[in-house]
């Protein structure tokens, strides 16, 4: 794929974000934690086309929430599922990703998908996910679980009902997407399954294709989301591989289509996006590092004769130049999220798997206590 990552120069780095988001964990914050487990059978090419499409307008979504006056921390985890590909001794289910708050990582693992063959086993891979997955035990944040797919829930030696349950006796919400006709869901357990976890049944047509609808703020925010790449300054060993990867994920989600990438531009303006491990902006803002101490071969070429003052300036220089930008971001975007709001509404838009997890999302938290900006 065109601008996919390497995936082996991906896998490197997982382990090191994995525990990244551990020692994020203690930052006083709430936490949503989303794990999505999608179906990547030979009939789910919509299915995973929609998630790679809509990734950032449901992240956006998260970062509008507040819980006792904070912005709680985003945390996603990916399981795919019912791919011939797997390990029949797996149950035809594979972690792809664990619960990690590196946005561009988990994007690069979602665009590896591919779809073949299939045992769609749903009870294996909500059990998998349950048990596998480093759920925070905070009582202040989060645990949701989507599954989606289009086989009978019922496949598979592991009972839904069990894993389902289990999921409550943890706090974990499991909400179920069936691909396909609502009552078919219901016949084939999709909807009990979603009463069991305490989360809620939907049905999305993973075939249909969204339409891009124009907006007027869509041409001024593209040439921000450049500018504001511009800002990041990629340092030690992750910098290079971490900023090429930025602009990987960029390049997969304009090739999803205008909106993706405008979604993903608005996601970039916020606090979910932060990249501390390997952009000095954001390191330095976040007090982790020392412009005296840094050597200057882990710097990048343009700072690496500088003196540590004049380094110090030059980040706070990109530090400013990023604030000014990522405002302009969040105010156009909030202008184009109301515009299309608004244009949706009078097209009368499919359901598909960004609205079907947002709406479960919104009611999910407000009924935990967050508030929605």
């Amino acid at each position: 794929m065109r601008y996919l990552v390497s995936m082996f120069a991906v896998a490197a780095l997982l382990g090191f974000s994995s525990n990244l988001a551990a020692q994020q964990a203690d930052d006083g914050r709430p936490v949503i934690q989303i794990a999505i487990l999608l179906d990547t059978s030979n009939s789910m090419d919509g299915l995973i086309n929609q998630a790679k499409s809509q990734l950032w307008r449901i992240v956006s979504e998260t970062a509008r929430a507040r819980r006792d006056g904070y912005e709680p921390r985003l945390e996603v985890a990916l399981y795919e599922y019912g791919n011939d590909s797997l390990s029949l001794l797996s149950g035809y289910v594979r972690m792809v990703v664990p619960f990690t708050s590196d946005l561009d990582m988990f994007s690069g693992y979602l665009f590896s998908l591919d779809t073949n063959g299939g045992s769609e086993f749903a009870g294996r891979v909500i059990l998998s996910a349950v048990r596998d997955l480093d759920w925070t035990r905070d009582r202040r944040s989060l645990r949701l679980m989507y599954i989606a797919g289009n086989e009978p829930f019922t496949q598979g030696n592991v009972n839904y009902v069990r894993a389902a349950t289990d999921a409550r006796e943890r706090d974990i919400i499991v909400n179920t997407i069936f691909c396909g006709d609502y009552y078919e869901g219901v016949q084939t357990f999709w909807q009990d399954g979603a009463r069991v976890g305490g989360g809620r049944y939907l049905n999305i047509d993973s075939d249909y294709e969204q339409v891009y609808i124009p907006a007027p703020q869509d041409d001024r925010l593209r040439q921000l989301n450049m500018m504001l790449n511009d800002t990041y300054l990629g340092y030690g060993a992750l910098g290079d591989e971490k900023k090429q990867m930025q602009e990987d994920q960029d390049g997969n989600a304009s090739g999803m289509g205008m909106s993706s990438l405008l979604d993903r531009t608005s996601v970039k303006s916020s606090s979910h996006y932060s990249n501390s491990e390997w952009d000095l902006v954001d390191a330095y803002a976040e007090g982790e590092l020392s412009m005296e101490e840094m050597p200057a071969a882990q710097l990048p070429p343009e700072m690496r004769t500088m003196n540590p003052g004049e380094r110090e300036a030059y980040v706070m220089e990109k530090q400013r130049e990023r604030a000014e930008i990522q405002a302009e971001i969040q105010s156009l975007s909030s202008d184009r999220d109301v515009y299309l709001a608004a244009e949706r509404a009078a097209r009368d838009v499919e359901r598909t798997l960004d609205s079907a997890i947002i709406d479960t999302l919104r009611e999910a938290a407000t009924g935990h206590g967050f508030v929605f900006e």
